[in-house]
């Protein structure tokens, strides 16, 4: 079910246009906050767009914006810790220290702090939440490369005169990945959920982007009168951040 859940929303980004005729930014004149119904089955919003056409579109904007996230912070953690691991030492110590402050720093809180310097927009928020993730990638691929990096075969590959970094890209960092990779997969959902949330603060795409969070703030104005402007974008992020957490969780069963 996890899979199908991601499988959906990967072609909804892929290929909106298979899945709805309505456009996800262009209203309807007349179809003003209409409840969902045979023509309109999640309802419409207040200018007369289609809420199941924007949550359509949105998914290209919350999926890429999580992969950008993750892919951030796997690159540039597993750098960090390939070498704090690697190389041992001063530069070991100075290097966790930084990512222990990184940890120390709420998520959310650091991500802003970024996207103040970034600036606002999807991409911004994408890599400040990349940024935040960079350290707790850096701390598993650590403990993966000093575990890998006592093992015997590497030890003889250094024995039988391989250079440091020949041996360490060869043997040492294909080895430290496996756990790495699935928990890559449990950071998707996070990330998905942290772009949502910047994106309901207004930090994420403008208006009329049809992002995920965007729509959920949008719609809080009527939750009296229109609960399904923000229930429906609501269900989304809870069901693809779900899936992918039950994704990742048993992919990091099955490797250990």
């Amino acid at each position: 079910m996890a899979w199908l859940v991601l499988a959906v929303v990967l072609a909804w980004a892929l290929a909106p246009g298979l899945f709805t005729g309505f456009s996800g930014v262009t209203g309807v004149p007349g179809n003003q906050l209409k409840a969902p119904g045979g023509v309109h089955w999640l309802g419409t919003d207040e200018i007369g767009r289609d809420v199941l056409a924007r949550i359509i579109h949105g998914a290209r904007y919350s999926l890429s914006g999580a992969f950008i996230a993750v892919g951030t912070g796997l690159v540039f953690g597993t750098l960090i810790g390939v070498s704090a691991g690697s190389v041992g030492g001063r530069t070991d110590a100075v290097l966790m220290r930084v990512v222990d402050i990184m940890l120390a720093i709420p998520s959310l809180l650091l991500a802003l702090s970024f996207i103040i310097i970034l600036g606002f927009g999807h991409v911004q928020v994408a890599l400040a939440v990349g940024i935040t993730s960079i350290a707790s990638f850096a701390r598993l691929v650590r403990s993966e490369v000093v575990t890998v990096r006592r093992a015997d075969y590497v030890e003889a590959a250094f024995g039988s005169g391989g250079r440091f970094w020949a041996v360490i890209w060869r043997h040492v960092l294909p080895n430290s990945l496996t756990m790495v990779l699935a928990y890559a997969a449990l950071q998707l959902g996070w990330a998905v959920l942290q772009i949502s949330t910047l994106g309901f603060l207004g930090y994420g795409a403008p208006p009329p982007t049809p992002e995920w969070g965007l729509l959920i703030a949008e719609g809080r104005n009527y939750m009296m009168t229109a609960w399904w402007l923000t229930v429906f974008p609501g269900l989304a992020v809870i069901a693809t951040v779900l899936a992918a957490n039950r994704i990742g969780r048993s992919v990091e069963r099955a490797v250990r």
